[in-house]
């Protein structure tokens, strides 16, 4: 089992990654304390590893709820289906939730637990290699609204995060190739050499090579801890964590929740970010045909979906980066550094969008 401490103020938040660990007694018993217990999970996850994690709990009691799977599932709705249980199983501030899943699970069930009798501890158990390297650290939580993603929710830390790497044995080939999209990206803002790594062994990720995918997980998550600890409400360097974001988060939205997942939405986005840093004279030329490159290597979507040029802009004015009017966007100084910044010429963005997503208004 390897550890990362997030460090936030006075709280720190574990993150541990190995296989077993939802299996683990010892594990599960040092951070789940003796009150009660209400587990979140969907009808797809459940079934694969609720039985794991109930023998992790030595057969404790716990109450459960299951919701529909997939990102257009993401709602104000949903959460309200968590609060439902929890008063159904008349917990009390002492209890905790347990979010059994992806970034959608993680995302619902941490939300309700921060606005449960004004905040509740909830623990993630990510079961996807997105979640396990983006989504379930750094607290933050959220459902989406129709005028946009993740607009509704709040910072609420975890007591931990268990990353059970035995439950990407199940995960489907097009679910972790949108997790590496979030692999990528880490080594974009923050790491070159990672960045060469991940050249040199895309394909052992892609085959699942456990060694490969462990070294992958573990430096993704340094990465993403290191920003947040200084960071944790997005106020300066945490933005970073956001490359590509804002281009991926306005294909979501275009396309309709859960027609697109959210790593693939990410790829193009970090292509786009890429192609505006070179084209503004931040990154070296060449720089974006390296990230593109990686990204078809792994077998992700690269080039935005006809949305049009003005549905683009007028989607990505929503981004919860917008300040006194202007976009800022991530771009790139280099293959592992990156800046949030206003400093751009809009006309450029405007060009780049009118090419890769349509003239038009979609």
């Amino acid at each position: 089992m390897q550890r990362i401490d997030l460090n936030v103020g006075t709280r720190s938040c574990p993150i541990l990654i190995g296989p077993g660990l939802l299996g683990s007694q010892a594990l599960l018993a040092e951070y789940t304390g003796s009150a009660g217990l209400l587990v979140v999970s969907n009808g797809t996850v459940a079934p694969l590893w609720l039985p794991r994690l109930r023998e992790g709990l030595a057969r404790r009691p716990f109450a459960q709820c299951l919701l529909p799977d997939g990102e257009q599932h993401k709602t104000l709705a949903a959460m309200a289906q968590v609060i439902d249980a929890l008063v159904d199983a008349r917990m009390n501030r002492d209890c905790m939730v347990l979010a059994l899943g992806g970034g959608v699970i993680g995302d619902i069930a941490g939300f309700a637990a921060a606005c449960y009798q004004r905040g509740v501890a909830f623990m993630q158990l990510p079961t996807t290699l997105l979640a396990q390297v983006d989504s379930a650290i750094g607290g933050k939580t959220g459902v989406n609204h129709p005028g946009g993603k993740n607009l509704i929710g709040a910072f609420h830390q975890p007591v931990a995060v268990i990353a059970d790497t035995d439950t990407l044995g199940t995960l489907p080939d097009r679910e972790l190739r949108a997790g590496l999209a979030e692999v990528i990206k880490a080594a974009l803002i923050g790491d070159g050499e990672f960045f060469a790594w991940l050249e040199d062994r895309i394909e052992g990720l892609l085959a699942r090579d456990a060694g490969t995918l462990a070294h992958a997980i573990h430096r993704a998550c340094e990465i993403k801890a290191g920003i947040v600890a200084r960071d944790e409400r997005e106020q300066g360097p945490r933005a970073l964590l956001n490359l590509g974001h804002s281009f991926a988060h306005a294909i979501e939205t275009g396309l309709g929740h859960g027609q697109w997942l959210h790593g693939e939405a990410v790829a193009v986005g970090l292509v786009l970010a890429a192609e505006l840093s070179e084209r503004t004279g931040r990154l070296a030329r060449g720089g974006a045909q390296r990230v593109r490159s990686l990204l078809v290597r792994a077998e992700l979507p690269v080039d935005p979906p006809r949305l049009g040029r003005e549905r683009m802009l007028e989607l990505m004015g929503m981004d919860k980066k917008v300040a006194g009017g202007r976009l800022r966007l991530v771009l790139l100084d280099d293959l592992g550094a990156a800046t949030c910044t206003a400093d751009y010429s809009p006309d450029a963005l405007g060009s780049l969008l009118g090419d890769r997503a349509g003239a038009g208004s979609g």
